[in-house]
């Protein structure tokens, strides 16, 4: 039995939660993964997995074990790495995922600062707002606004996103300024986003212990560039991340409003799968993440 690739497939199958996906992953047949796991296990003399027709998971000595193996792993490829020469000089590929609007607007346009530091180490970004399973889709990492929910994943906290209100001259020109929340509600046209679950994000306003909340607008989406258009052609009001549309401030296409009331930040976090902890690509991009975007925007 070749042990260390038993572990790599037996890691694969766990963080995958399929033999199919982890064979495809490490480019095997099916059948050669379940044999090294079935190895693995009589090597160990322990159940690593646990099968039923619907799902597997692991035992609580294949959980135990599952923490050794990634540790070592890390390890490993760490040693080969440095042997290689590739802590001085990173090169691969690495797969992103981040949202639409942080990656448009503030990733992309950085993105050259990274490669002038890193020409050796290629850039895979995915653009989108939906949630991704980082692991059946060979991600190794994504980026994404909001509490983490994946408590299998690592997660590094960038910064925190702070939230203006705003909307088009032409919007002001047409319909007024909004004197405050309940103006906002009852006289103007809101512009919001809404989530996969097709639930609506009102607007949040909050001074000291007073709370408003406007729903019902006129235009919703659930992608954060598309918002933003939204707001720069006149459809509304609404609220976005400052950091984002601050360019459209500056060159006039947007202008603050209701700046006495504020939203709470929505925190930035970026996760990975506690497998690649080590591998150096991927520590040198989040590295530089986090120096280039952490602070409070």
């Amino acid at each position: 039995m070749n042990q260390l690739l038993a572990m790599r497939a037996f890691a694969r199958v766990i963080e995958s939660g399929s033999f199919s996906r982890a064979a495809e992953q490490l480019d095997l047949p099916r059948s050669t993964v379940s044999k090294l796991i079935s190895d693995l296990e009589k090597h160990l003399a322990i159940k690593l997995i646990q099968r039923t027709t619907r799902a597997l998971t692991p035992t609580s000595d294949g959980l135990a074990y599952y923490r050794q193996a990634i540790r070592l792993l890390a390890e490993l490829d760490e040693v080969d790495s440095a042997v290689r020469g590739r802590k001085l000089q990173a090169h691969g590929p690495l797969r992103i995922d981040a949202p639409a609007s942080f990656a448009n607007c503030l990733l992309i346009p950085a993105l050259m600062e990274f490669n002038r530091q890193y020409p050796n180490i290629t850039i895979a970004l995915g653009i989108s707002d939906r949630a991704v399973d980082i692991v059946s889709e060979g991600v190794d990492c994504v980026i994404r606004a909001g509490k983490p929910e994946n408590l299998a994943m690592i997660s590094r906290k960038i910064t925190d996103l702070e939230y203006v209100t705003c909307a088009a001259p032409s919007y002001l020109r047409r319909m007024g300024t909004p004197l405050s929340p309940d103006d906002l509600q009852k006289n103007h046209r809101s512009v919001g986003y809404f989530f996969a679950s097709n639930k609506v994000e009102p607007l949040i306003f909050e001074q000291g212990t007073v709370r408003h909340e406007v729903g019902d607008h006129a235009f919703t989406t659930n992608e954060g560039n598309g918002l933003k258009e939204m707001l720069v052609a006149g459809a509304g009001v609404g609220q976005h991340f400052r950091s984002i549309v601050q360019h459209y401030f500056n060159t006039g296409q947007l202008v603050p409003l209701l700046e006495e009331w504020s939203r709470p930040t929505m925190p930035l976090h970026l996760l990975y799968p506690p497998n690649r902890h080590q591998n150096t690509r991927l520590k040198l991009f989040i590295d530089w993440v986090i120096q280039r975007f952490g602070i409070t925007q």
